[in-house]
């Protein structure tokens, strides 16, 4: 008996497998798939029939003119793309972070952002010119601000609208905030719009103090609101408290398209105008940015929706 599917996926899945499972999908054929990812064809039909086995259904016919997925090969063959698109972004994301003091390129980043966006942007710089090195600090918006105004970094992404006077700005990117609440709460009943006032007076799983989200909330709202029912330091903690049940909480909709799941999360309107907010690049005036800085700032520009 294979035990392997009881263990966990994490114990003996090979991302190669997924890999050239794509490679199939996408030239249509295993020795096309296989060449597209540098494998041999005998480990290539291994490494195809291993991952079959352990999922437990076929993936792959073979025809006289090639290999055609199946309809619950089609299917996982989305799931790899996502699989593989993720651990891209956690590769160009480490790889900021990682980054020496003597790097060419530093800038300071809020968690949203960071989470979300960053990563595609490093990874369109470094297309551009793979020379450059880039190191990514993740902080909250108000420490973000912080480091632009030291110099501690040319160049800074922040989600609050308190911008101080003596920083430029540009928009890099729309974004609306959610309130989102776990399943059985009462607002998920009704499914009404929430008031500003009762969003005001109730308590909400938040992030912490400093961030650009929770500014820009009280600023939204206009009156003293409840004091945090907890605060963690990222979007994904947020989701999956809200998802545990724990409490609402407003979120950009970023996290929500990011979320790996968005099982036990109900969406529930604001009454009034959306949400919205502006994503901002900061920089000290005065003095043109360092080149792989501008570069960074004109990616970041184009990449609007």
């Amino acid at each position: 008996m294979d035990t392997s599917r009881t263990t966990g996926i994490g114990h003996w899945l090979q991302i190669s497998s997924l890999a050239l499972l794509v490679g199939i999908a996408d030239h249509g054929s295993l020795s096309a798939g296989a060449r597209a990812v540098g494998m041999a064809q005998p480990n290539a039909s291994r490494a195809l029939r291993t991952l079959e086995r352990r999922l437990g259904y076929q993936l792959v016919t073979r025809t006289r003119t090639g290999s055609q997925l199946t309809a619950e090969g089609k299917l996982t063959v989305q799931w790899a793309r996502e699989v593989l698109s993720s651990l891209d972004t956690l590769w160009t994301g480490a790889q900021a972070l990682a980054g020496t003091r003597d790097e060419e390129f530093s800038f300071a980043t809020s968690m949203t952002i960071a989470e979300y966006l960053a990563p595609g942007w490093i990874r369109q710089l470094r297309q551009q010119d793979p020379q450059i090195r880039t190191r990514m600090r993740v902080m909250n918006s108000e420490d973000v601000i912080a480091a632009v105004m030291a110099r501690e970094a040319a160049l800074g992404f922040v989600e609050t609208p308190d911008i101080p006077p003596g920083l430029a700005s540009r928009t890099v990117r729309s974004d609306q905030l959610l309130l989102i609440v776990p399943e059985g709460h009462p607002w998920a009943q009704d499914r009404e719009p929430v008031s500003l006032a009762e969003l005001a007076a109730t308590a909400l799983v938040e992030r912490e103090t400093g961030s650009g989200a929770r500014a820009f909330l009280d600023k939204y709202t206009g009156s003293s609101r409840s004091a945090p029912l907890v605060e963690f330091n990222s979007n994904a903690a947020i989701c999956q408290a809200v998802a545990a049940g724990l409490g609402p909480a407003v979120v950009s909709r970023l996290a929500i398209d990011g979320a790996a799941t968005t099982h036990g999360l109900i969406q529930v309107p604001i009454a009034g105008p959306d949400l919205r907010r502006e994503l901002r690049a900061i920089w000290r005036p005065g003095r043109p940015l360092p080149a792989p800085a501008a570069r960074f700032l004109a990616i970041c520009g184009t990449t609007q929706s």
